[in-house]
């Protein structure tokens, strides 16, 4: 099974800096139009069986112009992005990604989602995806940076206890994986 995950293209608040969480549902901006439209030329000879992507119209939108009607596109509450909280629109540099991608430390202070919940929902939709696909599936999943990120480790199994942060995720990211079905039920027992 094939996976593609694709982080939404370029808001104006991703330009500014400006963290969007879950309640800054923007719309994207020209230059989002853009490298959304240069991407769906780099994977327009794939052909995906389904598309999922988050609720908010960022992703929404890039999953349109990547698939257009090439797929059914399907909404999953769990692919949203990360609840951040009392940082939710506020300037990039008032947050403290390490202390929030600390694995074990696993904080929820000024009322962010926890890491481990993250995680959770990465997985559960992950555990579902998996089972309704087999294993010749080519799927692609358009997020945002905070599941992204997560998605990346559940399939590249990294140990959490790890710097997670030690990759970039910028607007537009695009990355293939491959697994099989057996071998992601038989690593959870």
């Amino acid at each position: 099974m094939k996976f593609y995950l694709v982080r939404h293209a370029e808001t104006d608040a991703n330009t500014n800096e400006i963290l969007q969480g879950q309640k800054e549902n923007l719309q994207l901006n020209a230059y989002g139009v853009r490298e959304a439209n240069k991407l769906k030329q780099k994977l327009k000879d794939i052909s995906f069986d389904a598309c999922y992507t988050s609720p908010l119209v960022r992703a929404w939108s890039t999953a349109i112009i990547l698939v257009g009607d090439r797929a059914v596109i399907s909404e999953d509450r769990r692919l949203i992005e990360r609840y951040l909280g009392q940082f939710e629109g506020a300037p990039r540099q008032k947050y403290s990604a390490k202390k929030y991608w600390d694995y074990p430390l696993n904080s929820g202070d000024g009322d962010v989602e926890k890491i481990q919940d993250i995680f959770s929902r990465c997985e559960s939709f992950l555990e579902d995806i998996i089972s309704k696909h087999d294993d010749t599936a080519t799927i692609l999943i358009v997020s945002h940076s905070a599941i992204i990120r997560c998605l990346h480790h559940i399939l590249k199994k990294s140990d959490r206890k790890k710097n997670l942060l030690g990759f970039s995720i910028p607007n537009c990211f695009c990355k293939e994986y491959q697994i099989q079905k057996e071998d992601f039920y038989h690593e959870r027992g």
